[in-house]
């Protein structure tokens, strides 16, 4: 990757003037500058203490050494990673310390952006394959879901996620550029495909076919297998057991729908050129409050992961 950043610069050197972005952030509220520095910090710094507790009680405690947590722990690094990439530089634009990001930082930053958005996007269907071995074949659930099987699904979702910023990377970056300002407060695909002085249309086409895929194939996926999940739930005997079995798919099921609901509207709704506003506010749900719903959702409503905080706790005051 280091090596296509220098051939990115060298080519656009030779292809446009424009040698670096200016993010232009959030200029609609600049009244409301330090409000939202302050809540975004904390929202920020919330997600990342959240999704470190939930790394670090998954691998010391050993009821928690299943497949479900190990894909857990996955998605809550590469959560982090995804914050880490996005928010620092959100933070200190709206602080007033925003500096321009050259065209090879803003395909860095739009490489690991995508890569981690789509690893996302099917780390939450593998987790759904695995909800539906632990209810619809659980005699055969740790033979099934082995620790090759887990690693080959993560790999896969790792996979997908750099072939496809590699080509999305590819495409943009081709283009040859005419304005330096990005009407948003990271390096996305649309703004800066707004920059080019060529017709980007064909490049539009190529990022709305490639967001359908990555998005509603992932989706689609995840909720087809909760049909047989559900239908096996209602077919079990006692209330409890299907409350304990429902509790099990609940912390899940919600992250989808929000994950999966933000992306839709983010990425295949039409352009417009008159809802910057609306964008951005889109774009913030999906980059700062989604990744806080994961360590939320999993410690709040997750009696497993609340059990282990617990016994952790009572370990530390005993010791």
């Amino acid at each position: 990757f280091l090596l296509f950043s220098w051939n990115l610069s060298m080519k656009t050197e030779n292809h446009t003037g424009v040698r670096e972005f200016i993010f232009q952030g959030f200029t609609s509220f600049h009244e409301h500058k330090l409000t939202l520095f302050v809540i975004f910090l904390t929202l920020y710094l919330l997600t990342l203490s959240g999704n470190v507790i939930i790394v670090t009680i998954i691998s010391i405690d050993r009821h928690l050494h299943t497949p479900m947590y190990f894909f857990l722990t996955v998605l809550s690094t590469s959560e982090t990673l995804y914050t880490l990439v996005i928010v620092p530089r959100m933070l200190s634009s709206l602080a007033g310390l925003s500096q321009p990001i050259s065209l090879a930082g803003c395909a860095t930053q739009m490489f690991f952006f995508i890569t981690l958005a789509i690893n996302n996007c099917f780390l939450l269907t593998a987790m759904g394959y695995d909800r539906y071995v632990a209810i619809c074949n659980p005699l055969r659930y740790m033979i099934i879901m082995n620790k090759r099987v887990c690693a080959q699904l993560v790999w896969g979702a790792c996979s997908i996620g750099l072939f496809v910023a590699t080509i999305q990377i590819s495409s943009v970056f081709r283009l040859p550029f005419c304005y330096r300002k990005v009407a948003h407060y990271f390096c996305d695909i649309r703004p800066v495909m707004k920059l080019s002085c060529a017709n980007t249309t064909i490049h539009d086409i190529i990022n709305f076919l490639v967001s359908s895929l990555v998005i509603v194939v992932p989706m689609v996926l995840v909720f087809i297998s909760y049909i047989p999940i559900i239908s096996t739930i209602l077919k079990i005997a006692s209330a409890e057991g299907r409350k304990k079995a429902f509790a099990t798919c609940a912390s899940h099921l919600t992250v989808v729908i929000v994950h999966y609901g933000c992306a839709s509207i983010a990425y295949l709704k039409p352009k417009s050129e008159n809802m910057r506003d609306q964008d951005q506010l889109i774009s913030v749900t999906y980059t700062v409050f989604t990744p806080l719903l994961n360590p939320v959702v999993y410690t709040l409503r997750n009696k497993e992961v609340k059990d282990a905080l617990c016994r952790a706790i009572g370990k530390k005051t005993l010791a």
